[in-house]
């Protein structure tokens, strides 16, 4: 019977063992044959693993991040379930989530409902900041504004119908009295 590719099906058995690598690098051996130890990963031994253990759960409480780089258009989608956006591209969506950053050459075109808005790029649509919006001074916002804190540093834009509180009650949407802060 001939040995299937390992890519398509089972391996053989017999093969498989002639064949196979050495053992993953938490242990035995590395691919030259040299014992390998914990102590030997990292010069700060096996302390040193428990920091990289810690960097990693940080980044797990971090949530879920979604990057969309420099020269990317992502055009018609919901995005959902994402923590932080981060747009260094173009982005033509609508999203609710935790946190927004557009970067210099980024630009957002659609409807965010979002906890903290950071823009240093472009943004042009509905945009709820429920907790606090950022405009740095190379940013600049257009369309209808909503937000609970509001920065916005020298040189930074904000046009359109802007509005403070995010909340739905009628009371809070009656008094929509400015509230704007200067960076200082």
């Amino acid at each position: 019977m001939a040995s299937q590719s390992p890519f398509f099906g089972k391996r053989d058995r017999d093969t498989d063992a002639a064949n196979s690598r050495p053992a993953p690098l938490m242990g035995g051996t590395n691919l030259s044959g040299t014992p390998v130890t914990p102590s030997s990963l990292n010069p700060a031994g096996a302390a040193g693993l428990g920091a990289a253990s810690q960097a990693a759960a940080a980044a797990k409480e971090g949530g879920s991040k979604l990057t969309v780089g420099p020269n990317i258009k992502l055009k018609g989608v919901e995005i959902t379930d994402c923590d932080t956006l981060v747009v260094e591209g173009i982005v033509e969506a609508t999203m609710d989530s935790r946190v927004i950053q557009i970067a210099e050459q980024g630009s957002f075109k659609g409807s965010v409902a979002i906890d903290i808005a950071e823009i240093r790029g472009q943004f042009d649509g509905n945009l709820t900041a429920r907790e606090k919006l950022v405009i740095h001074a190379t940013g600049k916002v257009t369309g209808k504004i909503r937000y609970g804190k509001i920065v916005i540093e020298e040189g930074g834009q904000l046009s359109g119908e802007i509005s403070v509180g995010t909340g739905s009650s009628s009371s809070e949407s009656g008094s929509s009295k400015p509230a704007l802060q200067a960076a200082a």
